[in-house]
Order: C-alpha cells, then structure tokens, then sequence
C-alpha cells in the first residue's frame, strides 16, 4: 500500500515538521512493515508565471513553437521557448527556472533552442509528477488562484513523500488511507479525522433493485444512484496527483472517484452505467456454461464455485474480483449506478486464483473489508460524482445488509501483562484496546475468562489481575477473537522494545543422552580420521535407485511418497543415506574436486506395511495417549543412519613419492572406527548387495542383526554417479550401533609391563573369512590378548590348490605382571586349537 504523506496529514494532525522517514518508524514500532520512503526528488525554484506575450514560430520539421516572455514577479520578464499551445496571454502558468530539478531527476538549465536561448520551461501536469489533465499540454491555474512569482511547488503541494507498506494478511484495513492514518494516529496519540465519518443521505429502501440469492458469500449490498454527470468532466488536479502516488493510473472520472474512494476508504467500490443494465441486479453462483468478458477483454469461462453479479443479460462481474465489460462506465455515461458490497473473503479468493486475475478489489475482499463500511464508501462516491462532475444524488438507496456484529470476548485485564512478562497496567490496556477501535467494558457477572495459554507468566508488578474485561473488536478488525489477539494489539502498541529480554526458566537435567554423546563421538571420530561432514535434502527418486543398481524388488526402493514434492524427480523420502550422499559427491566432482572424504548422518524413511493415513485431530484440547499411538503408528520407521563416500587419492602425490588412492580397506576401517566409537565390535564378513561391488563389500553384524556395509562401489555405480574408478562407501544403522553398545564406554587401562609379540600363519581353505578366524584366535587366546592383526595373505603351488595361508600378528600383555614364556606359549597354542578345531586350520612352521 502507497501511501502519500500529503494525504496521511489531512486525516491525523501530524507535526508540522515530520517528515515520511519518521512517521515510518512510528508505524514500524507499531508493527506496519514498511519497507520503503520515497522521498521527493523535485527541487526549486518553480514558480507561477503570467504569460505576457508570444510569438508562434513556424520550424522546417513541421513544428510550431512559441517563444514566450512571462512575468515571475520580477522586474524583467521571463522568456522561454515553448512546445505547447493551449494557453493565452495572461494565463498564470507553471514555470521551471535555470537549477530546478523535475520528478525523475530532470535537470533544468538555460539552453539554446530553435534559435533562441530558453531560461527555463513551462510545465505540463506530467512534467510536475500530476497525471494528464486530458489537454496534453501545460498546466493553466485559475485566474485568482495564484499572482506571478508565488511559489508552485506550495500552491500545488509537488513535494510528498510516499510511504511503502507491506500489508499483512491480518491487516487488510490498512489497505487505505483511513486504516494507515488509524495507525498513524495512535502512534502518535492525536485523534483521526475519519474520512468515514459522512452524513448518510439515503433512505435505505428504493434504490435500484437487488436480490441477493447466497447470503453467506455476500452478507451486505449497496447501491446509489447518480443521475446526470457529465462524461467529459475531468479529474482534479490533486485527484489525480494522489492517485498517481498511489500506484493508480487516471483513467476518467467516474473510474478514478471509485478507485480514489477505494484507497481513501479501503472499500472497493464498482460503478455501473445505468443505461446498460437490464432488470434487477442478481448475486448468485454461476452455472455451468456461462461466460463474461471482463473489463480485461478478456472472455472467462465461469465455474459453478463462482460468485456474479448478474442482471437480465446474464453476468455482468466477478464478484469481488473484476466488473464485466457490458455495463461498464463509458465516456458517454450520464446516470451511474454504484455497488458498495461485503464479499466472504474465501470466495473472492478462490476467484481470484482460479482465473488468475488478481485486481485491486480482490487484494482487500481476501483480507476482509469492514462489512459497516459499504453505506459510507457509497456516500463518499456520490458526493464526490456529484462535487466533480456535476451529478445529481437520488435519495433512494437499496440497503441489504445480514451480517453479524462481532461478539465480546471476555479476557482477564492483566492477560496481556502475563503474555509479555512486563508491567503493563490496567488503564495502559484499556487505553491501548480503544484506541485500536475496540469497546471494552467490565464483564459481566458470573464471565468466564479464556484459560492463559500455555507458558505465559506473571509480571514483575501486580496490575489487578483479578478484574475481568468485556472486549468487543471493531467491524474493521475480524482478526481478533481470542485473548491472545487482543494481547497482541496491546504489546504491540506498548512497544516490544519496552517488553524485556528474560530467558524462560531451564530445568535442571542431566545433560546429553547416551545417544547424544555417542552421535558426537562419531562425528567427532571422522573428522579426526579427515572426513568433512555435508548435509542433503533428504528427498529421492527412481533415478536414483537405477543409479545404484538396485534390483527391482530390493525393499529399499520402497518409499514414503510425498503429496506435495519439491520435484517430480525427487518424490520420495530417502530410505539409505547413500542414495542423496553419491548426488552430493557428483556435484562435488563435477566442479572437479575428486578427492572427496565426506560423512552425513540422518534419518532414513522406512514405511511400515499396513499403516493408516494420520487422523487429524481436534485443537481445542490434548490428545488422548491412544490418539498419540495412532499417529506414531501412522509414522514411517526413522532410524538413524550414518554415511560416507570415499573417492579419488587419500594421499596426493608429491615430491614424498607417489599418492594412495582410496580403498575398499579405507571404507572398512572407517566402518570399524563408526562401531568403535560407540563402543560396539562387529562381525565382518564378505557381502554382495548393492551398490557396492560383489567381491568388495563386507558386511557388518551385530548380535546377528546385520548393521551395515562397507567396501568399494560398483564400477557401474561410479560411472552413473560421475565418480572416479574404485570410489568406496559406507553406510551403517547407527541408531542400532548405538541400541547394541555397552551402557556406558571406559577408558581401557594402560599396561606398563612389556608386550609379548608372537606370530602365526594358519592354512585355511580358500572360502573361510580371514576374519573369522581372527575371531577363532581371539576367542582363544583369552583375555591376556591385547592385539589380533592379520599381515599376510598367501596362496599359491606351495599352500595347495583350493587353499590359503593367513599370517596373524598376536600381541598378549598383563596388566600386573611381566608374562612368562610358558603363559605367552600357553595362549599362543589355545588360540591355534581353536582354529584348527573350527576350520581344520593347519599351522604353517618356517
């Protein structure tokens, strides 16, 4: 809303000395955003000129100037050239002199033209910033209205600026002058001169007739009648100035008064040559089939959702939205019909999107007008059709008018002191809700106050909370219905800078969760092992799972849908990290850094089998426990998962030697770090699942459950996905990592007593995991082992065909005791038992 200050002050005694910039953040503090001040950019000297006389001079390009001397009020005169010709000799007219600057940034100075040096220029209405007065030529004063040398800019107010407010969906009022100045008033506590506040001339009955067949999508219709205006009569200067600053163009008359009464009032408002309706003017819905060619030209199919005005002919407007073609005011219109309705905001909004036809008068009906308004808004338009253009006012007027007055609200006085938590008094509230428009009287005997909402607390001072408040809201005001509402309006107008900064009373707790702690721990752990953390939109698709090669029945390709997605390509919630992890290393590498160590943790989206759509459930109390188990049970499985992606060279290669690329081995010592971090030691053994390569995964368990894989990417995986050759991954069910740890994890105790260090190489047959039979040796070397590594892998002619040789470094150690030879030898030879039992191992000697 563009609001001119020039006209904020003829409604609020502003000082003399404000300026658009200050009333601006008054009305800020009071919660308008105002995003902008335009301030005028039009400086002096202009001045009102009195033609003296002039000389038309014939040029060779077909064009007739004149070369003028004016009286300023100098002792010589003033001599300019002169494209226009519209004025005579002693005609007072506007006159820019050498170093003005005009609207826009136009810079006058003498210059020579035509033949002749011109001191200034002579001003039309668009040159000042006023609009076409419809001669397309220089602005002519009144005789009388002004003597040569007074000063323009004053008489014809040119300086104004002009205020940009953002106006809220709650505060459709302030979509006119009156609401703005409203604001504007309180916030410097003078009263306002409402410009609703005219004398209503009709008699309520026998004006032109109107049925109204949807009550509840039009509760209040209005019509005046102006008879014998004259068409060609032309909008005042400062009608037209106003509207400009307002954003509006000048178009006529009749338009321009029913846009100017519009942003004046906040009412939309249409007019109707009289001569082009046909019989009574109808609102109803519209019925399949018809159409209206709006004031657009454009031809609209209607729907049956649809609210028109209609007549005999058929529609002849949207409601709400756009007038029709047929009826609409002309330069031949003499007898004007005007409509001043209330609209529900829901239909006028619905219209609006559906045609795709956002007007002025649609913007305030979707925000709500005030429904007392329409008689005034009518009023205001007659007067002024009959002020300007000459009309006269028929005293019958058609008033249909069902809609309901606000209801009171019974509110305790020092509610809007406990939301704040400050001081506000009683007579401070009472103050702050009549000057926003509401009536507010004790509450009757016997009221019950609406319960505080949750959180609130008591001020610092006692203010009398014991009284109870009877609050009605202003027509204007339909957004104000609970206690909160009116607390906010009062908040707002003791200013939130006034309302204390106190952070809400902490509970004592015990700190982190064991989740919490450990889900550091591993982010923690992977920085230090080099890795950069990322975060990805959670969203997937089925290019995604085609990229990953995922079998068409694997069940990780089912998903959790989303109604309404970013993208038709990325429909679902993910249900592996990977799947968003792989996009995030191909941007990565396409802007060419290769090597890449990232990790994410999150949540995966796992839908359950059978489960129901989510209830929707009521607001007005706390869900019962067995409606929270329905909508948890509507819930799709959440775990928390934890991924990585490994490409290109973990070292570079320098003048140290030559670099190390990534590995599968990189990905499952990552893998090993994640379970360590929490405290957990898997089982490991070979995996085939996509995407990871066959013969390069190894899968993760725990408690038999598996948890996860590691390894290196399918070559077909680092083709889709861009990535380079052998890139690795990992992903684990860290929420199960976490579930299956210790409950709390210990520092293991340092052994200063010297290690015992023994190898051992083991045949196995070919198809036994190394680490199983780490796990074998473990398990029997007891607890004086420290350490199991495997160092070597053997095959070949000496080994045997369908074998392998596997050479493990054992470290045993006691923590009280130097170890003897016999108890090292002891459970070197328990740990081999164990092996050969369980594998048929055979130990390798020399």
């Amino acid at each position: 809303m563009r609001v001119p200050l020039s006209w904020l002050h003829e409604y609020v005694d502003l000082p003399a000395e404000v300026t658009g910039r200050d009333v601006g953040e008054k009305l800020i503090r009071a919660g308008l955003e105002v995003e902008t001040v335009e301030e005028s950019d039009l400086t002096g000297p202009l001045v009102v000129g009195k033609v003296l006389t002039y000389d038309d001079e014939p040029q060779k390009n077909g064009k007739t100037i004149r070369w003028c001397s004016l009286d300023i009020g100098k002792d010589e005169p003033q001599w300019v050239v002169c494209g226009a010709n519209n004025f005579e000799v002693g005609d007072l007219v506007v006159v820019v002199l050498p170093g003005a600057v005009l609207p826009g940034g136009f810079a006058i100075s003498a210059r020579k033209t035509y033949g002749h040096v011109s001191s200034g220029m002579i001003c039309s209405s668009s040159e000042l910033g006023l609009g076409d007065d419809g001669t397309h030529g220089i602005v002519v004063l009144e005789p009388g209205e002004a003597v040569p040398g007074d000063d323009a800019i004053e008489l014809l107010a040119l300086r104004d600026d002009v205020l940009d407010i953002a106006v809220t969906p709650d505060r459709g009022y302030c979509l006119s002058i009156r609401g703005v100045a409203r604001e504007a008033a309180t916030a410097y506590g003078v009263e306002l001169k409402d410009p609703a506040g005219l004398r209503l001339t009709g008699s309520g009955q026998g004006g032109y007739p109107v049925r109204v067949d949807d009550a509840a999508a039009c509760s209040v219709f209005v019509t005046r009648t102006v008879t014998g205006i004259d068409p060609k009569a032309l909008s005042p200067r400062w009608m037209q100035k106003r509207l400009l600053a307002s954003g509006m163009r000048p178009i006529s008359i009749g338009v321009d008064i029913t846009n100017y009464v519009m942003l004046e009032l906040g009412q939309p408002i249409h007019g109707y040559d009289k001569a082009r309706l046909s019989g009574e003017i109808v609102v109803r819905r519209a019925t399949p089939g018809e159409k209206l060619m709006t004031l657009d030209d454009q031809t609209r199919e209607l729907d049956a959702e649809d609210l028109l005005i209609t007549d005999d002919s058929g529609p002849i407007g949207v409601a709400g939205v756009m007038g029709g073609a047929s009826t609409e005011i002309s330069d031949a219109t003499a007898d004007v019909v005007i409509e001043a309705a209330h609209f529900h905001p829901i239909v006028i909004a619905r219209a609006s999107r559906r045609h795709k036809l956002s007007s002025e008068a649609s913007r305030r009906f979707e925000r709500e007008v005030d429904p007392l308004l329409p008689r005034y808004a009518a009023q205001r338009v007659a007067d002024l059709l009959v002020d300007l253009a000459g009309g006269t006012l028929e005293a019958d007027e058609t008033v249909v008018d069902t809609h309901a007055l606000p209801e009171p609200t019974t509110i305790r006085a020092d509610h809007s002191a406990r939301v704040a938590g400050a001081s506000i008094t009683i007579e401070e509230t009472l103050r702050h809700l009549r000057s926003v428009g509401c009536t507010v009287e004790p509450a009757p005997a016997g009221a019950v106050p609406a319960p505080l909402a949750a959180g609130v607390h008591a001020p610092a001072t006692e203010v009398g909370g014991d009284d109870l408040l009877s609050v009605t809201p202003p027509s204007w005001r339909p957004d104000l219905h609970d206690p909160n509402d009116f607390a906010e309006e009062v908040i707002r107008l003791f200013g939130y800078d006034n309302v204390p900064s106190i952070l809400p009373p902490a509970p004592g707790g015990q700190g982190l969760t064991v989740a919490q702690r450990r889900r550091r721990r591993v982010a923690t752990a992977l920085v230090g092992a080099g890795l950069t953390e990322v975060v990805s939109y959670p969203f997937t698709g089925a290019a995604d799972f085609d990229a990953m090669g995922l079998p068409a029945d694997d069940p990780r390709r089912t998903t959790v849908k989303l109604v309404n997605p970013l993208s038709d390509e990325e429909p679902s919630m993910q249900t592996m990290l990977l799947a968003t992890l792989l996009r995030t290393a191909e941007r990565n590498a396409g802007r060419g850094a290769t090597d890449l160590a990232i990790f994410q943790t999150g949540l995966v989206f796992l839908p359950k089998g059978e489960s129901k759509p989510a209830p929707l459930l009521p607001v007005e109390h706390r869900p019962s426990d067995a409606e929270i188990q329905t909508l948890n049970d509507a819930l799709p499985d959440q775990p928390l998962h934890v991924g990585v992606v490994l490409t290109g060279s973990r070292t570079p290669t320098g003048w140290w030697g030559k670099g190390q690329p990534v590995s599968w081995a990189d990905a499952v010592q990552l893998a090993r770090t994640i379970a360590s971090a929490v405290g957990v030691e898997p089982k490991v053994r070979n995996g085939e699942v996509a995407p990871w390569h066959p013969g390069r995964c190894a899968e993760f368990s725990v408690d038999g459950k598996v948890v996860g894989h590691a390894g290196e990417l399918h070559p077909k995986v680092c083709q889709a996905f861009g990535l380079p050759a052998r890139s690795s991954a990992v992903e684990l069910d860290l929420e199960a990592l976490i579930t299956a740890g210790p409950s709390s994890i210990a520092a293991h105790p340092f052994s200063s007593y010297p290690v015992a260090k023994e190898d051992v190489a083991l045949i196995v047959p070919a198809d036994v995991a190394a680490a199983e039979v780490e796990a074998a040796l473990a398990e029997g070397a007891g607890e004086l082992l420290e350490s199991v590594r495997l160092f070597d892998l053997y095959t070949g002619e000496q080994i045997g065909e369908g074998k392998k040789s596997l050479a493990f470094a054992l470290r045993f150690r006691a923590a009280d005791r130097t170890l003897k030879e016999n108890e090292v030898a002891d459970a070197r030879q328990a740990a081999v038992q164990v092996a050969v039992d369980r594998f048929g191992a055979v130990q390798r000697v020399g």
